[in-house]
């Protein structure tokens, strides 16, 4: 009598990973045990009910797996982000006195106050909430421009339910600044608004500092100068 062995493990397998199944262990589970397509488990599996107890086993063995998976792809994100930045900042070399010039004049153009027709008179006045793009301008009029210390004055600009933060917020800027916090005494509050949606509260948030040059009008009016020659030199019409 002819008997075929093949099949006969082959329902074996299966009964094997039924049972399995029933007992609540995962596609991954079972494949560890009987090492067979999860097609071919899915067909075995297809009639197979399982009692409320495995079916929660499985839902969680599932999140946890999605857990697994979404910490692997933020770490590999880190990783990718961290290489990218590093080999981006290694292709920046050494900055000239010129390349200088024009960075700064750039940051001014999109952050500082602009010269306006019938306001001729009005002076340098820079502002923004993150201190490095701050320290690089602060560097940008002593180092380049070669203002005098005592030309630049600082203000801060802080929403109003934030007036118990004062001396936290002027040591904040004074060390980011490395200047002295009484170079800080004007502080203006905005007017708060419980409906925005603006992270303005909180320990990271320390305000707007401005960064104004004094009598410098005329430096205002070469800035300008400075960006139609930028535009006009790259052909931007």
């Amino acid at each position: 009598m002819w008997y075929d062995y093949g099949m006969n493990a082959k329902i074996v397998e299966r009964d094997q990973a039924i049972l399995l199944r029933k007992q609540g262990l995962s596609y991954r589970e079972i494949r560890k045990k009987i090492p067979v397509a999860k097609s071919t488990l899915s067909l075995w599996f297809r009639d197979v009910q399982l009692a409320k107890r495995q079916q929660q086993r499985l839902t969680e063995l599932k999140r946890l797996a999605q857990l697994r998976g979404a910490r692997a792809r933020h770490t590999q994100r880190l990783e990718q982000t961290a290489q990218i930045t590093e080999r981006s900042r290694t292709e920046i070399a050494r900055l000239t006195p010129h390349e200088k010039l024009l960075i700064g004049i750039v940051l001014y153009w999109a952050e500082g106050t602009k010269q306006r027709m019938g306001n001729w008179g009005g002076g340098v006045q820079f502002g923004n909430s993150d201190p490095r793009m701050a320290l690089l301008f602060q560097k940008w009029l002593l180092e380049v421009i070669k203002l005098d210390v005592s030309d630049i004055r600082y203000e801060v600009y802080l929403h109003e339910n934030n007036k118990h933060r004062l001396s936290e917020v002027r040591n904040y800027w004074a060390n980011q600044l490395s200047i002295p916090a009484s170079k800080l005494q004007r502080i203006y509050f905005k007017r708060h608004n419980p409906k925005s949606n603006r992270k303005n509260q909180g320990k990271g948030y320390y305000g707007l500092v401005r960064i104004c040059a004094r009598s410098s009008s005329v430096l205002n009016r070469r800035i300008a100068g400075w960006v139609e020659g930028i535009v006009e030199n790259w052909g931007v019409v």
